[in-house]
């Protein structure tokens, strides 16, 4: 591969700023040995989400994914920790939160984009070069390649922060044959600080750097069965994603990120009202959300999530509709939600409704809900 190696490196740095990437770093091909054996040990506590790659080689050996590859490209895009003009939800009119990294344009797309003009500004100047990219739902593990590349230090809060963003940051990544020189990893500077660890709301960080993704309330805001019980009353109002350990995280502090576009969030998507989401059909949803990241999973986890907040808030404006959702929706979880946010909230007409239901109720599961319900008013 004839090409000046360092002249190249100068001017795709320079491309990528150009082209809204925040951050770029460059490391080896060599395998990622410390992850894994994390990854290993992951496994054998049952802590991974499900979500993930499951072969440990194939999220740790470069090589496996790209022939002869020899370095990887890490980007960074900043995303704003605030917005303006945030709407206060009330009585009445209570509202749900999406986290921070569903705000704006999905992040798969906005990273993506960026990405392949990468690609096609290599493949213009080197003929020969080999390249495959990844964000998010790739085999790397992107924390680890921005950890390796410089981007920064990978945080007791599974987050890599980055000096100039804090945590605020989307991670892609590009495997290639071109040689490029690798950055220094940054120093951890997360000290004796374990605010983050204290503060999580499930428990789920068990140890700085460790994450026990089933408790994690950003995984269970995505499953799409009942939710445990023990987190019902642990999620609030957050109708996706959990941004606890990063906004309690000193190094985030002053970090607004307001910087691209894409990102902004409209206040009445990233905190949406919650009684819409109960009778709002497939279609509505995928108009209104399709295109923030938090509607991957589609409509269902969103729903159920808003029922609980509405329990949260014991919401009595709610029960018409969740009387409704009980007695005529097709989806057990749904129904037996439902039936549990009935029980909690507790108005006048909830024995009788739940006892009516308890008489109409095939589903165990759903039975089991209604009981739970019936509980809250005895």
């Amino acid at each position: 591969m004839r090409v000046h190696i360092a002249s190249l490196q100068r001017e795709l740095i320079a491309y990528a700023k150009s082209i809204g990437v925040d951050k770029i770093g460059f490391t080896t091909a060599a395998p990622f040995m410390e992850l894994k054996n994390r990854l290993r040990r992951q496994q054998e506590l049952n802590y991974q989400s499900g979500f993930e790659e499951s072969d440990v080689e194939l999220r740790t050996e470069p090589t496996l994914l790209l022939d002869r590859a020899e370095s990887i490209i890490s980007i960074a895009l900043a995303y704003p920790s605030r917005m303006e003009n945030a709407p206060l939800g009330k009585k009445g009119a209570r509202r749900g939160v999406f986290c921070r990294a569903s705000w704006g344009v999905d992040y798969h797309v906005a990273v993506r984009e960026r990405l392949q003009k990468i690609e096609a500004w290599l493949q213009e100047r080197v003929p020969t070069v080999a390249i495959r990219s990844m964000v998010d739902t790739g085999e790397l593990v992107d924390r680890a390649v921005a950890e390796r590349a410089g981007i920064g230090w990978s945080a007791k809060n599974c987050s890599v922060i980055t000096p100039e963003f804090g945590s605020y940051v989307y991670l892609g990544e590009l495997i290639t044959n071109i040689p490029f020189v690798p950055d220094t990893p940054i120093e951890d500077e997360c000290g004796d600080c374990r605010l983050c660890i204290d503060v999580c709301p499930t428990g789920a960080l068990i140890e700085g750097g460790q994450l026990d993704s089933k408790r994690c309330i950003a995984f269970l805001t995505q499953t799409k069965t009942m939710l445990p019980d023990e987190f019902r009353t642990k999620i609030g109002n957050r109708l996706y994603g959990c941004d606890t350990c990063q906004t309690v995280c000193p190094k985030n502090k002053g970090k607004l990120n307001w910087i691209h576009e894409e990102f902004t969030p409209d206040p009445e998507l990233a905190k949406p009202l919650l009684q819409p989401f109960l009778h709002m059909s497939n279609k509505e949803f995928k108009t209104t959300f399709g295109h923030v990241s938090g509607s991957w999973r589609g409509k269902k986890p969103i729903q159920r999530n808003a029922i609980l907040a509405l329990a949260h808030f014991r919401e009595e404006a709610a029960v018409p509709e969740l009387i409704e959702l009980l007695h005529k929706d097709t989806r057990p979880v749904i129904r037996g939600t439902a039936a549990w946010a009935i029980g909690k909230i507790g108005t006048p007409e909830a024995e009788e409704v739940l006892l009516l239901a308890r008489s109409k109720e095939n589903d165990e599961e759903v039975l089991a809900e209604i009981d739970k319900g019936l509980q809250f008013l005895r």
